[in-house]
């Protein structure tokens, strides 16, 4: 297929963001593969920033980070992702030039932890203001579950109203797929 598939596509956007000796964000750390992806783009002189509420996913991605040699560029906090504007220095405050958010729930773990509305928001619009100019927040949604469906609609309502002059938003999905598949929202920063 030469139309990239929703996660080729979400990584494009962030390599395409994100260079050597940049800060970036992982929202939803889960099982560590974009926190390692995150970490690889930065490189060593870089910085990455991942957040999950649960320890085993915590965990997963230390471990994962370890096996790769990337855990010394990598700031793990065991918190919500509504929590990265308290925690993240503020001398990479207006510098970050990307962040990555897997909507739901972590895969493998608990399906009744998961990703909130109210918490979702908050954590967009306080990374947003901490992209620099041409920075990027990739949303993979997956709204397959009750909650994540209404995670969905509060998050396109939310979205649809960022000012064109602020900020340029995308979807990107496929639309003739069954079983709710997941889908990307893009927010560059102007």
């Amino acid at each position: 297929m030469k139309v990239l598939g929703i996660l080729p596509f979400a990584r494009q956007l962030l390599i395409n963001a994100i260079s050597n000796g940049d800060s970036a964000i992982d929202g939803t750390a889960g099982n560590g593969h974009d926190t390692l992806f995150l970490a690889q783009l930065v490189g060593d002189l870089g910085r990455v920033y991942g957040f999950d509420i649960q320890e085993a996913a915590i965990r997963k991605t230390k471990e994962r980070l370890i096996e790769h040699g990337a855990l010394n560029q990598v700031s793990l906090f065991q918190s919500g992702h509504q929590e990265a504007k308290n925690l993240i220095p503020e001398n990479d405050h207006g510098n970050i030039s990307g962040a990555i958010f897997n909507l739901g729930y972590l895969p493998g773990g608990d399906k009744s932890i998961v990703t909130k509305p109210e918490t979702t928001l908050k954590a967009i619009a306080d990374i947003f203001s901490l992209l620099k100019k041409g920075g990027i927040i990739v949303l993979v949604i997956y709204h397959g579950h009750e909650e994540g469906r209404k995670e969905k609609d509060v998050l396109l309502n939310y979205v649809s109203s960022i000012d064109q002059a602020e900020g340029h938003v995308l979807t990107y999905q496929f639309l003739n797929q069954k079983n709710n598949p997941p889908f990307i929202v893009a927010i560059e920063k102007r």
